[in-house]
């Protein structure tokens, strides 16, 4: 069972109201192997909402609002569901202030891109869970040659 991004599944839950729709991912749901979240919903957040970034240890709108405690909610629900459903494995839409593994926007809001977790991502981290982004899910996919992988 994987833990993933409700985005990347087609749910409309974007900060901007849409998706980031990921075939190799509908597969996982449509096979019973997948948990759905979005974070900035279960932290509080209406769907549209303002675009955020980190910047330093804080998360801010592009109003220049601090939204870092509705991240963090939004963080501990979805570790929760993990925990709660066994999840050894979350696979998370890439670049997101909740999300992004390993890559985030700098808090420039300039599309600017630096090394860093979002706050859900980096709490499954610290919490056990492996986080990988979309794109790290479909390569493993395309290299594995054992048709009973999933």
């Amino acid at each position: 069972m994987y833990l993933i991004s409700a985005c990347l599944a087609g749910i409309n839950c974007k900060y901007n109201g849409g998706n980031n729709i990921v075939e190799e991912i509908i597969n996982l749901v449509e096979k019973g192997k997948a948990v759905l979240v979005c974070p900035e919903q279960l932290g509080g957040f209406p769907t549209p909402r303002l675009a955020s970034e980190i910047k330093g240890d804080r998360v801010i709108n592009v109003n220049g609002e601090d939204v870092t405690c509705q991240f963090e909610k939004g963080a501990q629900e979805t570790l929760k569901i993990a925990k709660l459903m066994k999840i050894k494995t979350a696979i998370l839409k890439s670049k997101s202030p909740s999300c992004g593994p390993g890559k985030i926007y700098d808090g420039t809001f300039t599309g600017v891109l630096t090394d860093g977790y979002g706050i859900t991502a980096k709490l499954l981290k610290e919490n056990g869970i492996e986080v990988i982004d979309e794109m790290e899910f479909v390569r493993r996919l395309s290299d594995i040659e054992s048709p009973g992988f999933m």
